[in-house]
């Protein structure tokens, strides 16, 4: 069964992965090749929590390449509101002028961690920050590509894919096989959630192209790797070749988040990315300021 006859999207898109090394992150621009027009996922603003620097060397190198192909962005799209780096998404809207684009779930985020960060009523919780809030099953364009958004809970409780033509983008869903799937304890995850919208993801067709958003480079691998497709994951998954029920999933998915230390720019990247990767305003003495919160998350396993 063909991608086009089973969901109703077409075309193929030209897709660049571009590989942010300091959060092993991976940032994409997806391209119509008929029309040139682009659409820019996951894109990354630089920090550096040491000195608390910010940088836009990531987000600029995709400009650059959309410039060098010749191709005109026409969307700026999150998948979720990351919880291990800063999004560009605000930066990337000032220098194109188009509109940025996440899932409508995003106002749950935001409501809980206004609750954590203790924000005063000013803090809007309607996803005003962005242009645009999709709800699940939504489709739109890139050029003549057609776009349709999957609901995808789990690993957060707004996360969403970007399915584009033969290629989807699933975010922290599922890692490459040797990588297994993504951690689901974060406030608002859920295991179980995520079991779900893998199934959904694993319902397409075998030959999907499947583009994560982290790699990171498991088990003493050398070279990042982000592509990879339904039946391959299906055939090799770590995680989904020994988990095969909804339960069996849940208790593992379960017992390896136990050992995980939280993301080391959790509370830092939150509170930037539920503003729709705005900075926090500057105060009057014209710097800005991240706040930490203390005690808000579970311990790390070795703060017992």
């Amino acid at each position: 069964m063909t991608n086009e006859k089973s969901t109703g999207r077409h075309g193929r898109p030209v897709v660049t992965g571009f590989f942010e090394k300091r959060t092993s992150s991976v940032q994409y621009v997806v391209a119509d090749p008929e029309t040139r027009e682009c659409a820019i996922i996951d894109p990354v603003l630089d920090f550096d929590p040491n000195s608390g620097a910010t940088a836009t060397t990531s987000a600029d190198a995709l400009l650059a390449h959309i410039e060098r192909e010749g191709y005109r962005v026409v969307w700026i799209l999150d998948t979720h509101p990351h919880a291990d780096h800063f999004s560009a998404a605000g930066y990337l809207k000032d220098k194109t002028g188009v509109p940025t684009a996440i899932g409508e779930k995003v106002v749950e985020v935001q409501k809980l961690w206004k609750r954590i960060y203790n924000y005063d009523d000013t803090f809007a919780i309607d996803g005003s920050q962005w242009d645009k809030l999709f709800s699940d099953g939504e489709r739109f364009k890139i050029g003549n590509l057609d776009v349709e958004v999957l609901l995808t809970p789990g690993h957060t409780l707004a996360s969403i894919a970007y399915l584009v033509g033969d290629a989807a983008f699933i975010h922290d869903t599922i890692f490459m096989p040797d990588g297994g799937t993504a951690r689901a304890d974060f406030p608002g995850g859920s295991a179980r959630a995520l079991w779900h919208s893998i199934q959904r993801i694993m319902a397409l067709p075998d030959d999907t192209r499947l583009f994560t958003g982290h790699d990171y480079c498991p088990g003493g691998r050398k070279k990042p790797l982000w592509e990879s497709t339904v039946e391959r994951q299906r055939v090799e998954n770590i995680h989904l070749t020994k988990a095969k029920t909804e339960e069996e999933f849940v208790a593992l998915r379960e017992a390896r988040d136990r050992e995980l230390p939280m993301p080391k720019l959790i509370l830092h990247s939150l509170q930037v990315n539920i503003r729709g990767g705005r900075l926090p305003e500057q105060e009057p003495n014209r710097k800005r300021y991240i706040k930490i919160p203390l005690d808000a998350l579970e311990a790390a396993p070795w703060a017992d």
